[in-house]
């Protein structure tokens, strides 16, 4: 057996030892109530058709002590299921000593059920288990020395004896008379307690698997609502980190061409009109990459493609780095962009997802090198290789600048979703200085 199933072993015996099964709601002890009672009238019915035909001829007792002796014996069934062991016990003790006061009347079959319902009720609903089995050892051993008197005591044996001696035709069976009549009784007790003590562990049984169901249900629907939260968390997330990369580098163009064109609008016209077109440039191009951003989160598809509407078009990948480069190099920033491959053409391989996260980690750094560092260059490159059999992909941004010192202070989502980016494809992040001075920000992706 492997620990797994050495460890589900013996958590469920812990619960069946520890579990205790509820007691019964009111809608059951009225229905017990309604039982015990129907009962009663057939059994007392019952009584009276054996004594139709004679089978009490010999009971001395007036009718109405029969009638009492086995009510008596019928009517604590009414608590079987509140207090079960008590009335195994109660219900034991009746039937002995009825059974002494009236013999005739306890072999009634409505005497002997009511005594091993109350047996069953007592195995299938007692909560203290290790009471339960006291009493059953208590019930048992009364029975058995019971059934020991009334063998000897009350002259069973005689009458058995008698009995094949007054009949001249008595052939016997394959034992002795005496023999017989012992184990016989002892079969039917065996059949009969063993029978009722199965039955009331089924019905244990049968209330804690019920239990552990209802409980496993309820877990499963907390651990799908769990779930679904945290869905809808890392959806935000997703939208969040989009939301920034798409209009944070746009935003940061408008800001850098509207303050060059707020400089030089006096002297230079011709500058500031082009700084202008620009700022109409990112703008537009900021409101259709937001779109395009709407128009994924609306559609049910998770195709991020053209739909040949014209209405969206693909989402950037690794083939738009170089004009990632050049958008920022005619801001004024000097980037150059390379690329190192293992072999060649290893770096079509990489999904769109991944293509994705690398041009949002690559247009962040560049965005965040114009917007916060003193850097009049940059340099981008890309690698890719394999680390045993598996495959990666590395872009690294390096500038050599340093924190502008009027520079609004970001709000570092940006960073925080390259971390994430990075995580979601189980790969590492370098963000922080450099010891020769500058940023670098180097992110590593596992290509899967």
């Amino acid at each position: 057996m492997n620990l797994l199933a050495r460890v589900k072993s013996q958590t469920v015996d812990n619960h069946d030892n520890n579990w205790e099964r509820p007691g019964p709601t009111k809608d059951e002890l009225r229905r017990d109530v309604i039982g015990v009672v129907i009962f009663a009238l057939v059994s007392a019915f019952a009584l009276e058709l054996t004594r139709g035909f004679g089978m009490l001829e010999e009971d001395n007792h007036p009718v109405w002590v029969q009638h009492g002796v086995l009510a008596l014996m019928i009517v604590p069934l009414v608590l079987r299921r509140k207090y079960p062991v008590l009335v195994m016990l109660v219900m034991s003790a009746l039937f002995i000593g009825l059974s002494l006061l009236s013999p005739l009347v306890s072999l009634q079959l409505s005497y002997q059920v009511a005594y091993f319902a109350s047996l069953y009720s007592a195995i299938a609903w007692a909560r203290d288990r290790r009471m339960l089995w006291l009493g059953i050892v208590v019930v048992v051993a009364a029975m058995t020395l019971w059934l020991i008197l009334a063998l000897t005591v009350a002259n069973t044996f005689d009458g058995v004896l008698a009995q094949s001696d007054d009949n001249p035709d008595f052939v016997g069976g394959i034992l002795d008379p005496l023999a017989s009549v012992a184990l016989y009784n002892f079969l039917v007790n065996f059949a009969y307690f063993g029978g009722a003590i199965l039955a009331g562990m089924t019905s244990w049984r049968n209330a804690l698997q019920r239990t552990q169901l209802a409980e496993q249900a309820a877990k499963i629907t907390r651990q799908a609502d769990e779930l679904a939260r945290r869905a809808v968390v890392e959806e935000r997330l997703r939208i969040a980190r989009e939301l920034h990369d798409v209009v944070a580098h746009h935003v940061s163009v408008i800001g850098v061409q509207a303050g060059a064109a707020r400089r030089v609008i006096d002297k230079r016209p011709e500058v500031a009109v082009e700084s202008l077109r620009t700022i109409e440039q990112a703008s537009r191009q900021a409101v259709t990459d937001m779109r395009n951003l709407l128009g994924v989160l609306r559609s049910e598809s998770t195709d991020l493609g053209d739909t040949g509407d014209g209405g969206r078009r693909p989402e950037p990948g690794l083939d738009d780095l170089e004009g990632l480069a050049r958008q920022h190099r005619e801001l004024g920033l000097t980037v150059k962009f390379g690329t190192v491959e293992d072999i060649p053409g290893a770096l079509a391989t990489v999904s769109a997802p991944l293509a994705l996260s690398l041009f949002r980690t690559a247009q962040e750094s560049l965005t965040n090198v114009q917007r916060h560092s003193t850097a009049g260059a940059a340099v981008m490159t890309l690698r890719t290789g394999l680390v045993g059999d598996q495959r990666w992909v590395e872009l690294e941004t390096v500038d050599n600048g340093m924190p502008r010192a009027k520079s609004e202070p970001g709000s570092g989502f940006g960073l925080q979703g390259i971390r994430e980016r990075v995580a979601l494809h189980r790969g590492t992040a370098e963000i922080g200085p450099r010891s020769e001075g500058g940023w670098r920000v180097r992110a590593r992706f596992l290509v899967h």
